[in-house]
């Protein structure tokens, strides 16, 4: 499993949101690097964002959720917030960071899970 890990989960559905593409970077300088893409399992899930083998480095990561292609495909188009990044700090690398998405047409809530 990758060392960063997201849920998803579509609170107007009540259920998981499935099929939501999400891209995972790092900050070097001004510059954001991309480590990995991926897209969320029927489970809202993405546990392979790193190979399990990555090394996780201090500093500044972001994950960006494709909402609008999300909304499109599930007919709740327009949406309020076509993307959402989640930008946050990792200074002991040795821990595992998961980052669930509450997430609706328009609103979203995110927090540091276990």
């Amino acid at each position: 499993m990758s060392s960063i890990t997201t849920h998803v989960l579509d609170i107007s559905l009540g259920r998981p949101a499935a099929g939501v593409p999400v891209g995972l970077e790092i900050r070097a300088g001004t510059e954001w690097n991309s480590l990995g893409r991926g897209e969320t399992d029927g489970d809202g899930r993405i546990t392979t964002l790193l190979a399990a083998s990555h090394k996780l480095a201090p500093g500044t990561y972001r994950l960006t959720f494709d909402t609008s292609s999300y909304y499109l495909r599930t007919n709740k188009s327009p949406v309020f917030y076509p993307q959402v990044q989640v930008t946050f700090d990792i200074a002991d690398a040795t821990q595992h960071y998961h980052i669930p998405l509450l997430l609706s047409p328009y609103g979203y809530s995110t927090y540091r899970g276990s």
